[in-house]
């Protein structure tokens, strides 16, 4: 039984090929941002290496972020291919080391005005296609478990991976769009609520003078009287999962419970956060435990047969209505996880703190930049693509560059599936209005 091609020859020589023909649609998205001349007019600085631009270096960061490339060492493979530096427009590709001493130089010099230019960013693609009226801030804080001997890599808060270093961000996603709003790196024994009110204040600058109605959903590591009180000073609506302290624990017996269908039991009352301050209204959904003790529980607070949940809020909804508008911070959990999967976010490039900060940040500018992509450029049905969807269908296809008439061509698949989604972009791109 004959496997295979009996006297097949290797043959080496092949010249222009690329498997990231795709990346020229990020090319022509950046290009049209003019992404690449504001990142060295807003944010350079003088640098000793004259090989790579400002520009140039932090670019050579955000295309492997994309491209799937999980650490900076294996970015090597990107300076001996052509093909994807000319569609790029990057005229050479630094090596590791090179960007790891950038990270370490940048981080004080252009850290702040880079972040600058993506609040920038954002606040021109938030008015697309209409200025917003309302907001949904999704606040969270997340652990990255690190493994080296990093700087601030502390002992906290870490349920997974008890007694490891970590870091512990802090992160605002807009519900609406998904895209992200505000964000924090900080040492692993930082508490949650250690800097929300500064963190909320910056939050809260970014809103454009369009909107009307802020809501904030956030888990239980927000949940302080200092929070709630800045939230009212601000006019805005909340929906906060309350600890649940002694007080609130002996209140949850004594209520009048509204039971559904579904097994799901409602009630509410109205407490103080901290004595001598105003009461609240305070929202309790509580479930029957599940026979099967492996289900994953809404809290891990128990009380005789049910578990609960309680939530603080001044929403004008009824109870069950505003548990199930809280559900809908579920997918900035999504987003989190795509972060530390598809995105390198766990993947710690350097000792250095500071670095590992600005690689944060530029990490964040990349996924809203992919954000803004698909929700600008892309046909509606593959809008909610990951990124990892992206990558395999858009990104990660192979290509090779002739000259026919002199002029360069790019040649992809003749079977490529998603052949009208990449036209689709490329026309879509060119008629955008930045």
């Amino acid at each position: 039984m004959r496997l295979g091609p009996k006297n097949l020859k290797l043959s080496f020589a092949g010249k222009n090929f690329t498997h990231f023909g795709g990346v020229y649609l990020l090319f022509l998205f950046f290009k049209k941002l003019k992404l690449k001349t504001l990142l060295y007019n807003e944010t350079r600085f003088a640098q000793r290496n004259n090989h790579y631009t400002f520009s140039e270096a932090i670019l050579s960061l955000i295309y492997p972020i994309t491209l799937g490339f999980g650490r900076i060492e294996t970015t090597h493979f990107l300076r001996h291919n052509g093909v994807f530096q000319y569609l790029t427009g990057l005229p050479a590709y630094p090596d590791p080391q090179t960007l790891r001493r950038f990270l370490l130089r940048m981080a004080p010099l252009s850290l702040p005005r880079l972040r600058r230019l993506h609040d920038k960013l954002l606040a021109s693609m938030m008015l697309k296609p209409s200025p917003p009226t309302r907001i949904i801030f999704d606040m969270d804080s997340t652990v990255l478990v690190l493994y080296g001997k990093q700087e601030m890599a502390n002992i906290g808060y870490n349920p997974k991976k008890r007694g490891r270093p970590s870091y512990h961000p802090l992160v605002c996603f807009n519900g609406i769009t998904k895209d992200y709003w505000h964000g924090e790196l900080r040492p692993g024994d930082a508490y949650t609520a250690a800097g929300v009110l500064d963190f909320l204040k910056a939050s809260f600058a970014k809103v454009p003078p369009s909107v009307k109605v802020i809501i904030i959903r956030a888990d239980k590591g927000f949940f302080d009287h200092k929070t709630v009180e800045y939230l009212e000073s601000e006019n805005a609506r909340f929906a906060i999962v309350a600890r649940l302290t002694p007080p609130i624990k002996r209140r949850l017996a004594g209520l009048s419970y509204q039971r559904y269908s579904s097994g799901i039991e409602t009630a509410e009352f109205k407490h103080h956060i901290k004595d001598g301050h105003k009461e609240y209204r305070f929202v309790v959904i509580r479930r029957p435990i599940p026979e099967d003790t492996s289900e994953q529980q809404l809290t891990l607070f128990t009380f005789g047969k049910y578990s609960y949940q309680v939530i603080v809020t001044n929403l004008e909804l009824t109870p069950l209505n505003t548990w199930k508008f809280y559900n809908g911070r579920a997918a900035v959990e999504l987003i989190i996880k795509e972060l530390k999967g598809n995105y390198p976010l766990a993947k710690i490039p350097t000792k250095h703190f500071a670095a590992n900060e600005a690689y944060f940040h530029i990490l964040l500018l990349s996924y809203n930049l992919i954000s803004w992509f698909k929700r600008l450029c892309l046909p509606v049905g593959v809008q909610n693509m990951t990124l990892n969807t992206l990558r395999s269908r858009l990104l990660l296809i192979p290509g090779i560059l002739v000259r026919s008439d002199n002029r360069p061509t790019l040649k992809l698949p003749a079977n490529f599936w998603y052949r009208a989604a990449f036209e689709y972009a490329v026309k879509k791109i060119d008629q955008l209005k930045i």
